[in-house]
């Protein structure tokens, strides 16, 4: 709290400069010194307590002969803290000291104190102490500021951290096929073709796909071709009337095995991608050539002609490879329903060895315990020896605040990609050792990281960087708190989207810092039930004034 306010006592402002004649009168006269302290409520930022403190002497005040220990010191629930003092001398004192005239002067001076638990609830005092030869005479204490107000450790050190993702498909693509072949230049079906190995396999896939109930063919392609030889032209007419063909000959092939879906219709004319693809799988000892010569040209009659230049491989392409391509293709595009996530957690239990790698990441991903998350995983490296599932190992531990068992398990992780070094780095920030936390969030780079170092700025102190970072944040937590400790109430209201007992105090201090006394009490009574709010509230110098 950026506040300032200053301690004027009733004498100083009534009387003028009393000439003090020795140094005793010096300490009988003290309320004639006035003292400011900035901050007036004091702050704990970083782990420091520091403020300035301005003091003014008036004229004719300080002795000549006189020199005067000044010791700042909090006084806190458990104890006190002390600084070394300052040390001021009058004008006729051969020392070192601080000189104040007998005209008077104003000094300031910097404390700093580190923060111990318990000065959440204390003062800043000065107590001095004025000496002249042999003599002292000791100041009443003054009270200079209150404090310390640390709203800043509200900020949530669990870190951030992403699981490793699945790639499980709930409806996974397939299809069956068949085909027919034609003669060279020709668009005519032979019957022996609607009896072929592959139709009959064709058909037996679509009554296997009707019978599962987990399966559903969505459309159907028939897709005809021409071999890439002969012209251009002649085989895109010669592609069309296949099409039509084959159209019917799909109605005979389907008419006892029953394709209740639309069935799209294509001609492609030359094939030269299964021209390729063959060539490809082929024993052809060109091979290599062909398929660069492929690569070379675009313009089919150029390929065309270049491959049968050729001409020893050229027999062998016309023998065995171009036959393959005049044909029609009868494609069944299927859905395959995978297994839900409620049958996924049956599974589990039941029959966990029937799940694959990724089924068993997204088992995990759904499983409502940790230790059955944990189980998951486990089973995962061991049976895939997934990578993934290792992290995610991890995470699960973090998340259940098992230091010791996150770290052995994030040793095995063979990755040491973004979330690997973000997770080590939430390692590091949950055992304070912020630095080492630092290296790891800046190697990772990614989101999770980019908010866990928006954490490291709210505990240096550095609120503005922290706000900035959480700007596009969905943590409502801190990125409320970078809000609240920059000053930006209004905004700070609005990130608060989550309802618990840390969103209620928050609100509450934000109300504190508007002076809605009623929206104080309301959110203090919704974290009453929380021990440890309840007992910081009661101490909490945001609501000092509200008690």
């Amino acid at each position: 709290m950026k506040k300032s306010f200053k301690f004027f006592s009733a004498a100083i402002l009534g009387l003028a400069a009393v000439a003090c004649s020795s140094p005793q009168k010096m300490a009988e006269m003290a309320e004639n010194v006035s003292v400011q302290c900035d901050p007036a409520v004091l702050e704990v930022v970083a782990g420091k307590i520091n403020a300035t403190v301005t003091v003014t002497y008036p004229a004719d005040y300080f002795h000549p002969k006189a020199i005067l220990e000044v010791t700042p010191v909090i006084v806190y629930e458990g104890g006190e803290a002390k600084m070394e003092p300052f040390m001021y001398q009058g004008e006729k004192v051969v020392n070192n000291y601080k000189v104040v005239p007998s005209e008077g002067s104003t000094v300031k001076e910097t404390v700093s104190f580190d923060y111990v638990p318990g000065m959440e609830k204390c003062y800043l005092e000065l107590r001095s102490v004025v000496k002249y030869k042999t003599k002292s005479a000791e100041f009443p204490s003054r009270k200079v500021a209150d404090g310390a107000n640390t709203t800043y450790m509200l900020v949530d050190k669990s870190g951030s951290l992403d699981f490793k993702a699945d790639n499980y498909q709930e409806i996974i693509k397939q299809t069956a096929e068949g085909q027919i072949l034609y003669t060279i230049n020709s668009s005519v079906v032979r019957n022996s073709q609607l009896k072929s190995d592959s139709i009959k396999d064709f058909q037996a896939a679509i009554d296997e796909i009707k019978a599962n109930e987990r399966k559903e063919i969505v459309s159907t392609d028939i897709v005809a071709y021409a071999s890439p030889d002969g012209g251009e032209d002649l085989n895109t007419k010669l592609s069309d009337k296949r099409s039509q063909t084959a159209e019917k000959a799909f109605g005979k092939v389907t008419k006892k095995h029953e394709v209740d879906a639309p069935v799209n219709v294509k001609s492609i004319g030359q094939d030269w991608e299964g021209f390729k693809e063959l060539v490809s799988q082929s024993d052809l000892e060109d091979k290599d050539l062909i398929i660069r010569v492929l690569s070379m040209y675009s313009d089919p009659a150029v390929r065309e002609k270049e491959i049968k230049n050729m001409s020893a491989v050229y027999k062998t392409l016309a023998k065995e490879i171009l036959p393959e391509l005049r044909r029609a293709r009868f494609i069944a595009n299927v859905e395959y329903t995978n297994y839900s996530n409620e049958e996924l957690l049956n599974l589990i239990e039941e029959n966990i060895d029937v799940l694959d790698e990724e089924a068993l990441l997204r088992a995990a991903s759904v499983a409502k315990s940790s230790d059955t998350k944990a189980a998951v995983y486990k089973k995962a490296v061991e049976k895939y020896s997934s990578a993934r599932a290792q992290y995610n190992l991890a995470v699960v531990y973090l998340l259940s605040d098992k230091l010791s068992d996150a770290k052995a398990a994030l040793a095995k992780v063979s990755e040491k990609d973004a979330d690997y070094q973000n997770a080590m780095g939430v390692v590091a920030l949950r055992e304070g050792n912020y630095a080492e936390a630092a290296k790891y969030f800046n190697a990772s780079g990614n989101e999770s990281a980019k908010e866990n170092l928006a954490v490291l700025d709210i505990l240096n102190g550095k609120y503005a960087d922290a706000a900035s970072k959480l700007a596009n944040s969905d943590n409502c937590g801190n990125k409320a708190l970078a809000y609240i400790l920059t000053g930006q109430l209004d905004k700070a209201s609005a990130a608060i989207k989550c309802a618990c007992p840390t969103s209620s105090y928050l609100k509450a201090v934000i109300a504190a810092r508007q002076g809605n006394a009623n929206e104080v009490k309301a959110n203090l009574e919704k974290t009453s039930k929380d021990e440890k709010l309840a007992e910081r509230a009661a101490k909490d110098i945001e609501f000092a004034q509200y008690r």
